[in-house]
């Protein structure tokens, strides 16, 4: 793969995966998309897995950061090569679960939450304190679980929220003939978490 390309999407088959979850290439773009980053944003990724989000958005950032906090020891170790690979200096790759790793990180333009372990209410909480007025915030979910516990939070809380379903076809090849399979539909949910609606 070229590293000096700009545009989002790097393929799946570019990262190194092991058993790690991933947030697939097309979700992706959706979900960095929705983060609206800025040149000096700094952004936290929580559940970062294999670090395909936090790559994606490192690569947009000329003088931001991004902290990818992830609790699985694989999946900590998948980031750091797949930023060694992609040549990604400004990742700070932090192991732990969400709020309580974060100690005394600071605030944050943009958070992504790609896993919360359940945790989801307590991981908004904190972000109420942490994401800064003008910042946004970006979950996705391939559970209704996940879907219902967002919508509820920010329906509850009066915060304003928009959530669009990706659901990607893609067409894969056998022999001879061309036939398409589909992934699992992923909710993705973006929140302006200081406004209310």
């Amino acid at each position: 793969m070229n590293i000096d390309k700009i545009t989002q999407g790097i393929p799946d088959s570019e990262f190194i995966r092991g058993k790690v979850p991933m947030t697939k290439e097309e979700v992706r773009t959706v979900a960095v998309s929705k983060l609206d980053l800025r040149e000096d944003s700094r952004v936290l990724d929580i559940g970062a897995g294999t670090g395909s989000v936090s790559i994606e958005c490192a690569r947009l950032l000329k003088k931001g950061h991004v902290y990818a906090l992830e609790k699985n020891s694989e999946a900590v170790s998948l980031i750091k090569q797949n930023s060694e690979k992609f040549g990604i200096g400004n990742i700070t790759v932090i192991e732990g679960t969400a709020p309580e790793s974060l100690g005394e990180a600071g605030e944050f333009d943009r958070l992504f939450i790609g896993g919360s372990s359940g945790n989801l209410d307590t991981i908004l909480d904190w972000a109420r304190e942490n994401v800064k007025a003008d910042g946004k915030v970006v979950v996705t979910s391939v559970t209704l679980n996940t879907l219902s516990a967002a919508w509820d939070y920010f329906r509850n809380n009066n915060i304003e929220y928009d959530i669009v379903q990706v659901a990607v076809t893609n067409c894969e090849k056998i022999k001879h003939i061309a036939m398409f399979k589909a992934q699992n539909p992923v909710y993705v949910i973006t929140a302006d978490l200081k406004k209310a609606r």
